[in-house]
């Protein structure tokens, strides 16, 4: 039976435009100025290996083609990256201009090797254990949720919003009800319809404070509190002015982190943000589509960093991905499903421009399975520690990682 409560939920929810959806969001006071987390997702596994790399390795330059590896001569040698392992030279991607100069000015640090403990080469399998926080999905019943929705819990947030540039609920946010989702705020935050919608499911609330009563009054609260500031006083979406000279490509990820700079502008007390880029599952022709991917990544974190540049002593970024990928290419030009890859960290105070983490080394009897770069770091310990350090929230990295103890990684 359809009953009004029903109703009201299903009308709030699945009458957001396409590019948003909002689940219970209450405002939040503006007051509440701790540190912000962001994470970005790279979906897909992105090939590690093609992007940081030892180029004097014998085994890299044995076991993959030219087109395939980072190089360090020719037409676009690879950027050279100080502060890596002594004896090998690592290099960054050619496309990767910008982020190396982040990295140059201490702004970013890498750990390579890092990632799940456990191996599976499924996307769905891989990217559900990392926004979890577990290591087996056995836990995934025991823990209830993701490791940010804990995270949020444990320093007194369960009930404060987040916004998420995915298209819909990231697992890592699983378990906390109180997320707008939105990969683009160009065209604002109102309900398809505008006022005269949001006019009649407000007439449809019931003041019983019921479950549904109350989340499709929070989802409305939510859409109008950042909407509000995304107007003029005409009504119409005011164009994103932003800082320092920064321009935003018209690419995923650069739209949604420039949601994102957006929203922490509007200075709304939001603690933590999730970001999604899609693509990197490059089986077939890779060069030239990781070459796209990573300059577009790249650019975006510069743009981010330079629009911000007078909140990076607040925010906390890590991008991550599911898993890294095979050392030897396939017969298509591309690379397959592998297990460690590269965590790329900004916050304030790290131990920035270095390779962080042990290099396990490209030999075939310190590969995972003789073909796929071991993992040495556990991603739950960078997170952990960038918890204990930068975050001001050493408290919550039990509950965001139960049954979890982190190793030192040397980020702060």
């Amino acid at each position: 039976m359809l009953t009004r409560r029903t109703l009201l939920y299903t009308a709030t929810a699945l009458s957001l435009a396409p590019s948003v959806r909002a689940f219970a969001t209450p405002p939040v006071a503006a007051s509440d100025n701790g540190p912000i987390l962001i994470t970005i997702f790279l979906r897909g596994g992105m090939d590690s290996l093609g992007v940081v790399a030892p180029v004097d390795d014998r085994n890299y330059v044995a076991d993959r083609p030219p087109e395939m590896r980072l190089l360090a001569d020719g037409d676009k040698p690879a950027l050279e990256l100080g502060g890596a392992p002594a004896g090998l030279d690592f290099r960054l991607h050619p496309e990767m201009a910008a982020m190396h100069d982040l990295y140059k000015d201490k702004r970013i640090a890498l750990v390579h090797a890092s990632g799940l403990a456990n191996g599976t080469r499924s996307h769905f399998g891989a990217q559900e254990l990392i926004e979890r926080g577990i290591s087996n999905p056995d836990e995934v019943a025991h823990v209830g949720g993701g490791w940010m929705a804990r995270w949020l819990g444990a320093i007194g947030k369960a009930k404060a919003p987040v916004f998420s540039a995915t298209p819909g609920l990231p697992d890592s946010l699983a378990g906390h009800a109180d997320t707008i989702c939105a990969l683009d705020l160009k065209g604002g935050m109102n309900l398809p319809g505008g006022k005269q919608a949001a006019n009649v499911l407000k007439r449809l609330i019931g003041a019983d404070g019921g479950l549904y009563d109350r989340a499709a009054r929070d989802t409305l609260a939510g859409i109008s509190l950042i909407d509000g500031h995304l107007r003029e006083p005409d009504g119409k979406v005011a164009p994103y002015q932003p800082s320092g000279g920064a321009v935003y490509e018209e690419t995923e990820i650069g739209r949604s982190l420039q949601s994102v700079a957006r929203v922490i502008r509007m200075d709304l007390g939001i603690r933590a943000f999730a970001v999604d880029m899609g693509g990197w599952d490059t089986h077939e022709n890779q060069p030239p589509r990781l070459a796209l991917l990573v300059g577009q990544l790249s650019r975006a974190l510069a743009a981010f960093h330079t629009d911000l540049h007078d909140r990076l002593g607040g925010i906390v970024l890590v991008v991550m991905s599911e898993f890294g990928r095979r050392l030897r290419s396939n017969k298509s030009n591309g690379t397959d499903h592998g297990h460690a890859g590269v965590t790329i960290v900004s916050a304030p105070g790290i131990a920035g421009g270095r390779m962080h983490g042990r290099w396990p080394g490209l030999s075939s009897e310190r590969l995972d399975n003789a073909v796929d770069l071991a993992m040495t770091t556990d991603i739950r310990s960078i997170v952990a520690e960038l918890m204990a350090g930068p975050l001001r929230t050493p408290q919550a990295v039990a509950a965001a990682f139960p049954d979890f103890t982190p190793s030192k990684v040397g980020l702060v």
